[in-house]
């Protein structure tokens, strides 16, 4: 779609709120933007941003309306009021929340006549605006093609499905997946610390493995979909094994221990639950609890 310089209302300019406007006013975009503490727009208006004395002011001054709040309950408190004002407009709702809240926020707006995407920034502020950022969003792809070119102004834009709430779950999957690998990150720091080794001298060759890495989630993604987890690479049993010189080499050094004691454990259920000749992938089914006993 060509709406390259098309009008933007931002609502909401905390540290969050604020990258996002400043990302479109550098793609020259006509930005309003309004926040319940009017001095955080100051920065934005010398920059050539718009402030709006009202949220109904700064509805009425975009056909793409862009939220980032603290939270839901935040949300409403601000578009509640101006309900009425939202017919015909977009509303690109990138306050975080739950998936429910998201599936609510999306059913809000329609029946107020607003078209509605979900979204979830995979970055911190500094990192809006950039195109190799991933920005996810759900909803009715006809209304992410329509903005699609406008939101790309804020980094990589990412239509996942028109579930609203598929934004929300998928930023807290990545997010879960960024804290665990930060954290053997961190633990592999101690470990080779405990040696002298310095962080930065670690890390060169720790970032050269998560490629390696991404090859067993290409390979194991079909298992973990087919339900079918064949034991031809490295098996739970091997795994296991495998853990122990790390639990060992963490124990002999002071190192705490409790998280690659809860990796073995984990592993040793999937075992219990025959797993064992299997490969890494059926730890899948330990991680499903109740929802893969349905």
């Amino acid at each position: 779609m060509g709406n390259e310089g098309a009008a933007v209302t931002v609502l909401g300019l905390g540290a969050m709120g604020s990258a996002p406007a400043t990302a479109l006013l550098a793609q020259g975009h006509a930005t309003t933007v309004w926040n319940r503490s009017a001095h955080k727009a100051e920065a934005l208006t010398e920059r050539g941003a718009v402030a709006a004395a009202s949220p109904a002011e700064a509805v009425a001054a975009s056909p793409l309306v862009i939220a980032c709040v603290l939270d839901h309950p935040a949300l409403h408190a601000v578009l509640d009021p101006v309900a009425d004002t939202l017919a015909g407009k977009t509303l690109v709702n990138l306050t975080s929340g739950s998936p429910e809240q998201a599936a609510e926020a999306a059913a809000w707006a329609r029946a107020h006549g607003a078209g509605h995407l979900d979204g979830a920034i995979m970055t911190t502020p500094p990192g809006v605006g950039s195109p190799g950022t991933m920005f996810l969003y759900s909803g009715p792809r006809a209304v992410f093609d329509t903005h699609r070119t406008t939101l790309a102004a804020l980094g990589d834009p990412l239509h996942l499905g028109t579930d609203p709430g598929l934004a929300s779950l998928y930023g807290a999957a990545l997010l879960g997946l960024m804290r665990a690998a930060l954290t053997g990150w961190l633990h592999g720091t101690a470990l080779v610390g405990a040696e002298g080794t310095r962080a930065a001298d670690f890390t060169p060759v720790a970032i050269r493995w998560p490629g390696a890495v991404s090859g067993f989630l290409a390979t194991y993604a079909p298992q973990v979909d087919a339900g079918h987890y064949p034991g031809d690479d490295a098996t739970v049993d091997v795994q296991i094994a495998a853990i122990d010189h790390l639990l060992h080499a963490a124990a002999a050094r002071g190192i705490d221990t409790t998280l690659p004691g809860l990796l073995k454990a984990t592993m040793e259920r999937a075992r219990a639950a025959g797993h064992g000749s299997s490969s890494y992938a059926s730890v899948a089914e330990v991680l499903k609890g109740a929802a893969g006993a349905r």
